[in-house]
């Protein structure tokens, strides 16, 4: 497990963790670290909720599918970040979704209930400040639920597109950035026909909204 720990190190789950609490307490949970080549469902649909992740290094999307073979990207989990917590939390009968590698990745695995139950070492500290940043990452994650609310509702096309680029540009604290998503998972992301999504982006590139090169943006107003 040490030698994870730059990779560890970026996730706000194990923030005040001194390395030598953070080994311990992970290999008391017996925390598993997986690598994931692209497409690999990590944890699927359907199956009952009893293990999240944090993502490492890459990306995991969060995939719903329907009885038609229908598939849509919910969002996109980044290095840092995790995955399947709000649903092992809530207490729920199965995941709604699927949890797939977008890129080759890699992740940790964690049992829920051992996390909150504590380790073998009464009083640990580091065990207690994995659970308060576990409850602080999952009001993170209510956030990033309620944005996307904010982006599917918008009225058209340009509408979500202009208010998702926004937030990305806000985050990223420049007119230039990247996006975590391919067209064809924006699309899904956002809600929209992907040929109409592309149209519309051309559009907004000819009318001086927006430049981009694949998934390179820039906003041009300000």
């Amino acid at each position: 497990m040490q030698q994870y720990l730059p990779y560890l190190r970026q996730s706000l789950l194990f923030e005040r963790i001194d390395d030598e609490g953070l080994v311990k307490t992970l290999n008391c949970l017996n925390a598993q670290i997986i690598a994931c080549e692209k497409g690999k469902v990590i944890l699927h649909q359907g199956d009952e909720p009893r293990h999240f992740g944090v993502v490492l290094c890459g990306s995991v999307n969060v995939v719903a599918s329907d009885s038609y073979g229908n598939h849509s990207v919910m969002w996109s989990i980044t290095q840092g970040d995790l995955f399947g917590e709000t649903y092992v939390s809530a207490g729920v009968d199965s995941f709604p979704a699927s949890f797939v590698a977008a890129q080759d990745s890699m992740v940790l695995i964690l049992e829920y209930a051992r996390v909150i139950t504590g380790c073998r070492n009464n009083g640990c500290l580091a065990h207690s400040y994995l659970v308060t940043n576990l409850i602080r990452s999952i009001g993170k994650k209510n956030l990033t639920l309620t944005q996307k609310l904010e982006f599917v509702t918008q009225r058209t096309t340009r509408d979500k597109l202009m208010a998702y680029l926004r937030a990305q540009q806000k985050q990223a604290k420049s007119h230039r950035f990247v996006i975590p998503y391919d067209r064809q998972t924006l699309a899904d992301y956002l809600g929209v026909e992907r040929s109409a999504m592309s149209a519309e982006l051309s559009r907004m590139k000819r009318d001086g909204l927006i430049h981009y090169r694949k998934n390179e943006f820039e906003i041009l107003l300000p």
